[in-house]
Order: structure tokens, then sequence, then C-alpha cells
């Protein structure tokens, strides 16, 4: 069906699999293009790491920043086919990595040529744990309208407002909406953990049928509609089954309006090359093709969803649209569009599991249960279960939800690599790639490999610093004054919620590389 290619299409960039090792081959500087006249930094900053590898920052000296722009046209479109066709974003990066010996360098990347005119593709890729946490510094970096780089879909696919994900912080409404919304998750945790424990009961019976009469069951759709449904009571206070057609289709038209967007930044993974290229990544899509779904999205919020609306216009000062638009990017493109992406990975790599993890973490979960006489789980619980949630982190390290973090540089400034220091200048583009930062091998050992316990203990505690998914460090808060997630402090305890509540009522599972479980042992089956 077209809406499953749509959904994922937007999925794809965190799933897929490691590439190979990557040959390193000799460097090539264009001297021709003006971006890379580096000048001195008018003033210098320091975001420092806990590894005790690092250099300190007063003997690094400041060096031009490797790599190339290329010729005008010739060097972005070569960048973007050997991006989507002939290598793939990691390997894009990678192999960018070796070549220049450097973990921060000059690169193009999509959207640009021939159609995307007003898109300027250049910019400085930050690599590791050091350069890529200058981005979280509201002061010397900017956030004005690049969520997924220097292009950006057009304001009708939100209301025509620019809604809070692509205001800076030197904005007054990004303040007023980022309050709003850690406002509505505040009063959300009342009802949180039981609408999500409530939804997920739902999608584990229909896949108990699934499973009992076909053998197997597909998890990504009716993990989509639990996500959906429970995410409509907590974020907008509405339930969907007031309306069937939401209930039922809300899901889909939240991929389709996802999946139009982005589409000209990311690899489909589905259609054969050349016509990925020409189709998907030639011209931005108009709205028109979602435009239904979208409005009946915002119809079913602006009648359902009155209370919480009302708190937005009378308590934060923003206008009926401003709230309904931003209400309704913050559920379907931020937490259902996280959460579509990172759960399914989540199942699938535990699903798929060799090395006995599951037996570890059916134990810890029941051993807790028992231990506090507990038969519902709450994320009090959770917290005393440091396996599952060290497990759900390393997912998070592995294959974060976003992979691809912007900031432009607010002023000339300093950039410090774990090595080297680079001079950035007002208004260039930093670009980081998170798969490689979150494996970068001077703050995480083996950084290749899933290590499930990886942050139990004192150490791994502390590796928490440099865990990055949330556009922030996990030891972070987000705040109106910065762009980290406003959900972070939700994300990882309801992924914990959801590996708890599997080992409450399996022992066991195995999912295929197509996305099916094709086998679940109740509880109690396994001694």
């Amino acid at each position: 069906m077209q809406y499953q290619k749509l959904n994922h299409t937007y999925m794809i960039m965190s799933q897929r699999k490691l590439t190979n090792r990557i040959i390193s081959s000799a460097a090539a500087n264009n001297n021709n293009n003006n971006n890379n006249n580096i000048g001195s930094s008018s003033s210098s900053m320091s975001i420092s790491s806990s590894s005790s590898l690092l250099m300190p920052d007063d003997q690094k000296t400041s060096i031009p920043i490797p790599g190339t722009y290329g010729w005008w046209v010739v060097g972005p479109l070569r960048d973007r086919l050997d991006y989507f066709w002939f290598q793939g974003a990691e390997s894009f990066f990678k192999k960018r990595m070796d070549k220049y010996k450097s973990s921060v360098y000059r690169t193009n990347v999509p959207p640009c040529f021939p159609l995307f005119a007003g898109v300027n593709p250049n910019v400085i890729a930050v690599l590791d744990c050091e350069s890529f946490s200058h981005l979280f510094d509201m002061d010397i970096i900017e956030k004005k309208n690049i969520l997924i780089g220097d292009f950006m879909p057009s304001l009708t696919y939100t209301g025509n407002l620019r809604v809070c994900a692509y205001l800076d912080t030197a904005e007054h409404t990004h303040a007023q909406v980022k309050s709003f919304v850690l406002d509505i998750l505040k009063r959300s945790s009342t009802i949180w953990v039981s609408s999500w424990l409530s939804s997920l009961d739902t999608m584990w019976s229909a896949m108990d049928e699934s499973l009992s009469t076909k053998g197997k069951a597909s998890y990504l759709i009716p993990l989509q509609k639990s996500i959906f449904s429970f995410l409509t009571k907590s974020i907008v206070g509405a339930d969907p089954a007031s309306s069937p057609h939401i209930a039922e289709s809300g899901y889909r038209m939240l991929d389709e309006w996802i999946a139009l967007q982005i589409l000209p930044t990311v690899e489909a993974g589905k259609f054969l090359q050349p016509l990925e290229e020409i189709l998907l990544h030639s011209f931005a899509y108009p709205f028109w093709f979602v435009k239904r779904g979208y409005n009946k999205l915002v119809d079913f919020i602006a009648k359902e969803g009155e209370e919480v609306l009302q708190r937005g216009q009378n308590q934060f000062g923003l206008s009926r649209d401003e709230t309904i638009h931003n209400l309704l990017f913050v559920l379907g493109f931020n937490a259902f569009g996280g959460f579509s992406v990172f759960l399914p990975t989540l199942l699938s790599h535990l699903g798929k599991d060799t090395t006995g993890v599951q037996k570890n973490l059916r134990e810890e979960v029941r051993s807790k249960m028992a231990a506090t006489n507990s038969t519902v789980l709450s994320f009090e619980l959770i917290k005393q279960m440091p396996l599952v949630q060290s497990y759900v982190y390393e997912t998070l390290r592995l294959n974060p939800p976003v992979p691809i973090q912007y900031g432009r540089a607010r002023k000339d400034f300093l950039l410090s690599s774990h090595d080297s220091a680079f001079d950035v200048k007002k208004g260039e583009l930093l670009c980081g790639y998170q798969p490689l930062v979150m494996r970068d091998p001077k703050v995480f050992d083996d950084p290749e490999t899933f290590v499930p316990d990886r942050f139990v203990g004192e150490k791994g505690q502390e590796l928490l610093n440099h865990l990055y998914w949330s556009n922030g460090p996990q030891t972070g808060s987000p705040s109106p004054s910065n762009k980290q997630c406003p959900a972070k402090d939700f994300v990882a305890p309801t992924a914990c919620l959801f590996v708890a509540d599997l080992f409450q009522r399996y022992d066991f599972i195995t999912c295929n590389s197509t996305g099916h479980i094709t086998a679940a042992v109740k509880a109690g089956t396994i001694n």
C-alpha cells in the first residue's frame, strides 16, 4: 500500500544496517571555493567531555577545516548522488571522515540541484562527541528554520505558521510554545502510563490473535495505532475513539504528512535508482497531496482538544491557530514520528537477539515486580530496573530516532574536536550525523557493538553525558531557552515500560527481518 511505502521513507534512516569497513582515500581540496577561506575566530568556547582521552583545549591549535564543496552545481550534485545512490548516508559521512582524517570537514548534503535553487547544501560535518556537542550551545548556535537542514518544507504543511521546531530560542514565540508543550507533558503525566499500558494491552491482544491464526504477526501498524491512540489521549486530551475515521486512519494521515515533508532529505530505500533520484529527491512535494488528511486532524483537535487549546491561548498567549498547529506538530512529527521509528527498532532488535539478553531482562522485570509486590508498572518502578533502562539507552545510542542534527553559527567561534580546533564563521551550517557520533571510540568502548549493560553502574551513568539522541545530553533538561526535546524525560521511560510490559506477558519473543513477530511464548512457560 502507498502509505506503507511513505512510512518506510522516514523510518529507513534510523533502521539501516551498519555499513562495511571503509577504505581510506587521498584528500582533495578545491581551493577555488570561497567558503573555504577561513579567518580568525572573534570568540572562543569550550564544551568539555568527561573522557580522559581528550586533549586539553589550551593545547589545541586552530587549523583550516578540511574538505571541499566542489564546483558550483557539480559538487553538490555529485555529493547528492553519493549520499542517496552510490554510498548511502552513513557510508557518505564515514568515507569522508576517513578521507580527510578528521571528524570535522566541509561537504554538501541534500537537497540540491535542480529544483532547490534557494537551498544551500554546504555544511560543516561534526562527527565526534566533542564537536557535535557545540550544537547544544544556544549562545553560538542558531536554530531558525533548520530542522532538516537548509531546506524547509512549505509552511502550508503547518497551517502557514512556523511551528516551534523551526523557531530559534531568541524568538519570543519559541519560549511561549516550548513552555506550553512542557506544561502539556507535565499535566499528561497523570494519565501517560495508564494510557500507554492500555494501548499496549489492545495491541498485544490483536497480535496474539494473529499469531494463533496465521503463525506470525506484523507489528508495525498495530504498534503505530497504539502509539497514536495513547499520544492523542495524553497530549491532546482527546480519545480517537470519538471519531471512528480518526481512530482507524489517523496514524496513516500522520505517516503521509511526515513523509512528504522530508522526502527530499532521506533515503527512501524502496525505489530503484535512478527513479528514486528523479521522483523523490529532485523537488519538494506539494501539501495538497496530504491536505485532506491534515485538515481532518486539525478539525479533530479543534473539536476534541478544547481544554488544551484554551490553556495555550489563555495561559501562554498563543493564538488559536498557533496552538492547534503547534499541538499537531508535537503530536505528529515529534512524538508519533519519533516513537514510530524508535519502538519498532527496539522490538526488532530485541526479537532478533541471540545473546540471551531476553532472559536477563525478563528476570529483572519480574524480580522487581515481586520485590515491590507490584502488579502494575509505573515510572517509579522502571527506575529500579537498571538493565531495562540500559537496554533502551543502548538502542537509542545506536539507533537515534533523528539521525541528523543541524545548527547555524550565530557568530564566529572556535569549534573543538577531540584533538583539534577549527574557526567557524557566522552563518555557516553545522551538520551532525548521530549514528557516527554515537560510535565515537574516544568516548564509547567497543562502539560498534550493542552492549546491553553499557549504561549500568557508575561508569554507565557517566556515559549518559554523551547520549545525544534528544538534541542534548541525556543528563540535560529541556527548557524554553534550549532546543532539547521537550519529551526527553518521557521517551526513555516510555520505552522501558514497553520492554517491561512485554516481559510481564511473555517469556520470549522472536522477530524476523520483515517486521513480523514469529513466536511469542506466554509468561510462565519457561522456568
